[in-house]
């Protein structure tokens, strides 16, 4: 199955792959430095909709993390086995099926919005609707959401940064990376 490159100049999203870096939760590098962000072309085509929805409010995205090999997801896994924030590798992930992607939005100046945490930040916090994040956060969430599922995305309620096509599991198959052929290969 062949996955397509999602670019800062072909899509007009911004790239911050925080698992090539030691920007992540685990606190090193889980991809190759030079790691490149890929999507199924369904999602890659689910991605052009809501960009263009967040580009008509004044908004892009800045995306976290996208197509990630089934390598990759068992080192998370084996950094923190908890699965109200990480898909059991046994069972596969929507990330490595590459029908699934974290992202923020941002503002014209490249400011992202503030959603009430960090990026895997895998606390209740997290969840969407939850009563203690501030308004403003709150609102940002929505409106996230609001794009993402517009353009045909469906949300995990315990991330408000993660959005996957709907029936992943059943309908795409694992995208292996043993080889390295799309550049996300573990570090």
């Amino acid at each position: 199955m062949k996955l397509i490159e999602i670019t800062e100049s072909t899509h007009g999203v911004r790239i911050d792959l925080k698992y090539a870096t030691a920007d992540n939760f685990t606190g090193k590098p889980v991809y190759a430095a030079d790691a490149k962000c890929y999507l199924h072309a369904d999602a890659e085509a689910a991605l052009r909709r809501a960009n263009t929805l967040a580009a008509a409010q004044g908004y892009h995205f800045m995306i976290f993390d996208a197509y990630r090999p089934p390598e990759a997801q068992w080192k998370l896994w084996e950094h923190t086995p908890d699965p109200d924030f990480l898909a059991d590798p046994a069972k596969g992930s929507p990330h490595s099926r590459g029908v699934a992607v974290d992202l923020t939005l941002c503002r014209a100046n490249g400011t992202p919005l503030d959603m009430g945490t960090a990026f895997d930040a895998f606390t209740p916090l997290s969840h969407h609707g939850n009563p203690h994040v501030h308004a403003e956060a709150q609102r940002n969430r929505l409106l996230l959401m609001g794009i993402m599922t517009t353009a045909g995305w469906d949300f995990y309620r315990n991330e408000w940064w993660h959005y996957q096509l709907f029936n992943a599991r059943a309908t795409y198959p694992l995208v292996p990376d043993a080889s390295g052929p799309y550049g996300v290969m573990p570090a």
